[in-house]
């Protein structure tokens, strides 16, 4: 894996204008692709310190580079970016060590450091007292225990669904946007998830009816398509599982706007009382992709479920 740097410009470039349809929205269409390196939060090595400099950034591309070849171990997410500030963070998520980076797409470095914008620190805003002691409870009550069926386990293992937003770059992480005057379709590589967002003014569903990606309207703000999701299951995958509290009291907000010729400014808005302490926003820039979304077929190829749950039986069968 390369380490590949991009300097994303705050407006854009003066010879490009933004295309357009034929009823005169902005043409948002095509496939995308989010892989930034850049960490959700602000690492508290980096703290007071939004942007890198010319120099810090070149170096830490370089480090990237040297450190992470096309054989090294897969390193996903966040800990990419941390694992250069620090060696001593592990490097790899899971322990199989059998996952290499050679197929992985290479990750892009800005200036950022963090997705989070606001607040201005960088940071997630505190929990509440309500998500304190419910991380608590989950805490005390130890490891899980053997699952006893397929619905023992997660919503990826399950291939039913990673959740939105998917902050998770770097992993199959494209998304096919097909417009029409009245809705917009929004299609992730991960098992296919595809969200339609009706564009006609419809009022949303009854909170009674909830859903894993929420229930979800648009609307045009000049350039920019504002999407405003509720009604998220209590049971869902709320950002790919990135956080494990309750989302049911949720409210999602998206900001697309394409800002050049293959850049598109993502901004999302997240507001969950029961959660955070106060609302709070992120960043990311997608790119064009130059290839296509292909097949994941999750449920075809998914031997994990019955090997994990054979090794479930196994280990009591070991433990009697």
């Amino acid at each position: 894996m390369l380490a590949v740097g991009v300097s994303l410009p705050a407006q854009a470039p003066t010879s490009w204008t933004v295309p357009r349809l034929a009823d005169g929205r902005p043409d948002l269409q095509g496939v995308w692709e989010n892989n930034s390196a850049t960490p959700l939060e602000r690492p508290r090595e980096l703290a007071g310190k939004p942007l890198l400099s010319d120099a810090e950034l070149e170096r830490l591309k370089q480090r990237a580079a040297a450190t992470f070849g096309a054989e090294s171990d897969a390193v996903f997410g966040d800990a990419l970016y941390l694992a250069l500030l620090d060696e001593n963070r592990p490097r790899q998520l899971g322990a199989t060590g059998t996952y290499s980076s050679n197929w992985l797409p290479d990750r892009l470095f800005e200036h950022r450091t963090s997705l989070i914008e606001s607040p201005a620190d960088g940071r997630l805003p505190p929990f509440t007292p309500e998500a304190i002691k419910l991380r608590a409870s989950r805490a005390a009550a130890g490891p899980p225990r053997r699952p006893q069926s397929a619905k023992d386990f997660s919503l990826q293992d399950r291939c039913i669904s990673y959740g939105v937003p998917d902050l998770f770059a770097a992993y199959m992480s494209l998304y096919r946007i097909v417009q029409a005057p009245d809705s917009i379709a929004i299609e992730m590589e991960k098992i296919h998830d595809v969200r339609v967002i009706p564009l006609d003014g419809r009022p949303q569903l009854s909170s009674a009816h909830r859903h894993y990606m929420g229930d979800a309207r648009g609307r045009w703000d000049g350039d920019t398509l504002v999407v405003e999701t509720a009604n998220f299951h209590p049971a869902g995958n709320y950002m790919g599982g990135l956080f494990r509290q309750s989302d049911q009291n949720l409210r999602l907000t998206e900001r697309f706007t394409r800002t050049g010729p293959d850049t598109m400014r993502y901004e999302f808005t997240v507001n969950d009382p029961t959660v955070w302490t106060s609302p709070w926003t992120g960043v990311l820039y997608w790119r064009q992709a130059k290839g296509e979304i292909y097949e994941y077929a999750c449920h075809e190829g998914n031997y994990s479920l019955p090997g994990m749950l054979s090794g479930a039986r196994a280990d009591e069968a070991a433990s009697r």
